[in-house]
């Protein structure tokens, strides 16, 4: 939450916040995947804390299950669940994706104007030409967050909008891309309601990266492997407007089944 002057003078403004965490699945460097994806949860700022709750109320049952004093350690990040890495390896593979499908339903307590994004690039789209998987998915996700936004204002309901990412090697582009499409424009115009690039941080600290891991894998899964039990959990999600799905994008190869 943001206060400052309000052009009456002595009164203060209030400017409020939507927050999109963003993670990604897939990489555009290793030849057996073929798809590429960016996803996360779009939410109303104080709705993080609430969200961070609910992650930290499923940590402390699960952890409490696995023999562990320190639930906090306990990171929900798709990949390592499914193969039983570290603490999940006490767990049965039946079980480790049970807690996949329930971490991601945990945003299902979340109250008010909240929704998913999510973009796959199929690695070989003929529309993707010779643009890097990760530019075009980014400024599709940036995009879509953008008319999101445009959306909520044209409600009566202004809001700015920041994109916040798991630290990557990709920080220094990915900031530039946002500030050139704040700027300069992308391929549907300017991005009006962003209010600073991209911020990183570690999923160490916040919950919310978590979910947005969990958002990509259960995208990768359904796309790369056809396994698609934990989209299914989430895929009625997606940012929509009178029956119109605007936060759930695939651009695949045209030959492919």
């Amino acid at each position: 939450m943001k206060f400052g002057p309000s052009r009456h003078g002595s009164c203060l403004a209030v400017f409020s916040m939507h927050l999109l965490y963003l993670d990604d699945a897939g990489s555009p460097a290793n030849p057996d995947d073929k798809h590429f994806v960016l996803a996360g949860v779009a939410m109303f700022e104080r709705q993080a804390h609430w969200l961070q709750i609910a992650m930290d109320d499923l940590a402390s049952d699960l952890a409490e299950r696995l023999g562990s004093s320190a639930p906090e350690r306990l990171e929900f990040h798709g990949n390592p669940i499914r193969k039983g890495n570290g603490w999940w390896r006490k767990m049965r593979p039946a079980e480790r994706r049970a807690v996949i499908v329930e971490a991601l339903r945990t945003a299902q307590k979340l109250r008010g104007e909240w929704g998913l994004f999510g973009v796959v690039v199929g690695k070989c789209a003929t529309e993707l030409g010779d643009r890097d998987p990760i530019e075009y998915a980014f400024e599709q996700i940036c995009s879509r967050f953008d008319n999101f936004l445009k959306r909520l204002h044209h409600s009566g309901n202004s809001q700015r909008g920041l994109i916040i990412l798991d630290k990557s090697s990709q920080e220094t582009r990915l900031q530039t891309l946002a500030t050139e499409f704040r700027t300069l424009g992308h391929s549907w115009g300017v991005a009006h309601n962003l209010a600073d690039v991209p911020l990183f941080v570690d999923s160490k600290a916040t919950r919310c990266i978590q979910y947005a891991d969990l958002v990509a894998y259960a995208m990768w899964r359904k796309f790369e492997h056809n396994d698609s039990e934990f989209f299914d959990a989430i895929s009625g999600r997606f940012d929509s407007e009178g029956g119109i799905v605007h936060g759930l994008r695939h651009y695949r190869n045209p030959n492919d089944p």
